[in-house]
Parts: C-alpha cells; structure tokens; sequence
C-alpha cells in the first residue's frame, strides 16, 4: 500500500497516539481511582502496572498495525494467514467494541460540552439554558451527544494528516497549558495540600487485592488497549520508526498527564470540602465518584465566585479537549475497515459510521437506566481485556518470532543485542496474558 496515509513526523504521531489514550479516564477515572484507593499507594501500582502490563501490549498492538500498513481486519489475517475468517472476526470484534465504547463515550463528553457552555450562558443572562444545559435529560443528553459526535467527525472525515494529526499536534499541547494552568492555580488554594498530601504520601494500610486489580485495569485502559485503536495509528507509522521508543514515550506521556490529573484532581476535591462540599460518606469512601466532575467540581467552582467562571471554563475545555482525542482515534477504527473492506471514501465512510454510532449512543440515551451501565461494563470490563488477551497470545505464540524481529529492526537496527529483545518476546508471551486474566477474573 504505497499510497496509504501517514503520519508526517514523529511527535505528530506520538501526540496523535498519546491523544488517543488521554481521555477521560485519565483526568478523572485515574485520580478518583487514586482518591478511592489510597492514593500515593495506588499512583506506585499503578506506575508499576503500566510498564508491567500496558507498555508491552502497547508494543505488540503497533507492531500489528504496521507490519500490515491496513486496517485491523487485514492486519490480522497476515499475522495469521491460515486463519483469515478467524482472524477477520477478531478484528471485528475490535471494531464494534470500539464503535459501542464511542457510543457511551459521546454521552459523556456531551455532558461535558453542557458544563462548559452553561456557565458561558448564564454569564450573559440566559439563566434556564444553562439549567437545561446542566439538568439529566433525554432531550439535553441527546443534543449534547449528537454535538460531540458532529465535533468527532468533522475532525476525522479530513484524514490521517490533515484531521487526526493536525488537530492533536494542536489540542494536546493546549491540554497541557491547560493542565499547568490549573494545577498551579489550585495548589494556591485553601485545603489543596490535603489532596497533594493524600496524592504523593504512601500509606501502606490502604494496600489490598482490590487495589492491585484496580491499578492493572486502569493502566490496561489508560492507553487504549484491546480496541484496535493503536492498531490503526501503527499502521500510518513509518517503517523508520523504532517501535519501543515511540511506544515508551507515548506510554510516558500519558501517564505523565494522569499523573498531572491527580495534581490537579485530588486538591481539587479538598478544596471543595473546604468550601463545604462533601466529598466523602461517614465511612470514609468517596461520594458518587463517577459522577463526582459533575457534581463537586462545578459546585465547588460556584463557591469561588466571579473567579469561578473562569475556572470552570477551563477546566471544561480541558476535558472536551481530552475527550475529542480519544473519540477521533476511536471512530478511525471503524472508518479504517469500512474504506479498506469496502472501498468507501473516507467522506462517505466518516459520515454513514458516525450517524450509526450516533444511533446507537440515541437508543443508549432513551434507555439509559437499563443500557449505559451495561454496555459500559460489556465493553470496558470484557471486551477489552479479552480482545486485548488475543492480540497477546497471537504476538507471543502465532506470529513467527523472525518476522517479529524483522518488523522492529526495520526501525532499531541493533534491537536483537539490546535488552529488550532479551525480555520481551517471552513477556508478551508468558506474563502478560497471566496479568491479564488475573485482571478479568478479579474483577
């Protein structure tokens, strides 16, 4: 495929890839993980589990992408060329459940899109548009959604370069600023070194079996493992590239700004409680805590006055910029195999998947008691564990090791003498599917 898209420089590739794994588990699943997990303890596990479990896998699921230079399906299939109908249906599976994740995911970030705007509305008088805009409601959950997704696909249906590369090359150092911006200005406030306290002091009595399983699967999602995403992003990567170093540094990126989240989120809570917003029950466990961006923070926000506003826009900006990153590398998933299955144009392609996930997200929205939750652990607690386990098994056991030597010393020469080579073949072979199932088991 000598004409198919890339990526034109490193760093835009490692700030598309990193952008793809920043996401709202990032900046608020990993610190309420942390909040309800003991913290500092739960920031060591967890750094341990990412080059423990994601790193490795994060390799593998590049190599794929590459060496095929095509979308999941076919990339799979000449892994495995003697099982192609099999291998097909594996990276189907990866395509619907990324298409289902996008779905929930929209809802979401629609939300977020809400509380950004709300503020903004109320500022200028138009009092019942931000309710409506911050009240749980078909009609708002629907509108918001519909939004996001427009947003996700106008930024895909431009390419590889043009859309995807442009855009994160363009939002993620934005999230950064963002991200300093907000720390700094938090740790200036009343109660915020309780959160930091809290954040970088061990306390061992917090250590269990539950934390441990925590820790592997918010390290194993953090970097948007299973769903084929880096797949796609490894097949626009050039042939020159070296492979453990690219994935090192999008894995360290990522997990520099979950880290920078908990700087951020953690304060964040205390300062609330010293504005008077519970944030813990009687019993010491965090209030509603996949809600918590919804409630504490926009009241806590309201607490500091015209300063507020200003605060809350921010940080609204900074989660819909993290969620328009992930979404566009996950609608790419589906938007790769339609026009390489079926030779659509990306235009057509973009528009037909995006309005089928839209649909999806809308069926979800009308049934959201009975469906979110469902598809939401469906999708997070199986799908991608056990897609993630097959693409382990099939580096480590299917593919011929010489040609896995072969895909990464087109990028790193002297690879066969370093010490990776020494450790990650039988890593990826043996270690991590037994983490894995651990993970799935567990929990």
């Amino acid at each position: 495929m000598a004409n198919r898209a890339q990526f034109s420089s490193r760093i835009g590739f490692i700030l598309a890839a990193a952008g793809s794994a920043v996401g709202l588990g990032n900046i608020w699943g990993f610190p309420t993980q942390a909040a309800s997990n003991g913290g500092a303890l739960f920031l060591i596990v967890y750094l341990l589990m990412v080059f423990a479990l994601a790193y490795p896998l994060l390799v593998a699921e590049l190599m794929i992408g590459r060496y095929g230079q095509a979308d999941p399906m076919t990339s799979l299939r000449k892994i495995w060329p003697a099982q192609r109908a099999l291998m097909g249906l594996v990276g189907l599976a990866g395509m619907l459940a990324v298409s289902l994740i996008l779905s929930f995911y929209a809802i979401v970030a629609g939300w977020l899109l809400g509380y950004l705007i709300a503020p903004l509305c109320e500022l200028v008088g138009l009092t019942q548009v931000a309710q409506w805009l911050e009240t749980f409601g078909v009609a708002r959950n629907l509108v918001l959604m519909l939004a996001f997704m427009w947003l996700t696909v106008m930024v895909v249906r431009s390419g590889v370069t043009n859309g995807i590369e442009k855009w994160s090359t363009r939002l993620m150092p934005l999230l950064l600023i963002l991200f300093v911006v907000m720390v700094i200005y938090i740790l200036t406030q009343a109660g915020a070194m309780d959160g930091l306290q809290l954040f970088l002091i061990p306390d061992p009595s917090h250590f269990s079996p539950k934390l441990i399983v925590s820790a592997m699967g918010q390290a194993f999602f953090s970097l948007s493992l299973g769903v084929c995403t880096m797949m796609v992003y490894g097949s626009y990567l050039s042939k020159s590239a070296n492979l453990p170093k690219t994935a090192a540094q999008v894995a360290l990126l990522d997990t520099g700004v979950a880290f920078i989240a908990g700087l951020l989120i953690l304060p964040a809570m205390f300062v609330a409680q010293n504005n008077g917003v519970a944030i813990y029950d009687a019993s010491g466990a965090l209030l509603a805590s996949d809600t918590l961006v919804f409630s504490v923070l926009p009241a806590m926000f309201e607490s500091m006055g015209g300063v507020g506003i200003l605060v809350s826009t921010l940080f609204f900006v900074l989660m819909v910029i993290a969620a328009l990153t992930s979404s566009i590398s996950m609608l790419e998933v589906p938007v790769s195999c339609t026009i390489e299955e079926l030779g659509q144009s990306r235009h057509k392609a973009v528009w037909w998947i995006g309005c089928i996930i839209g649909v999806i997200a809308t069926v979800i929205v009308v049934n959201f008691e009975s469906l979110f939750g469902f598809v939401v652990t469906m999708t997070t607690a199986y799908a991608q564990p056990i897609i993630g386990l097959l693409f382990a098994i099939l580096v480590g056991w299917i593919w011929h090791r010489d040609k896995v030597l072969a895909e990464i010393s087109a990028g790193y020469p002297d690879v066969q003498s370093s010490l990776f080579w020494r450790i990650w073949p039988w890593y990826v072979r043996i270690i991590c599917p037994i983490l894995m199932l651990l993970v799935f088991f567990v929990q």
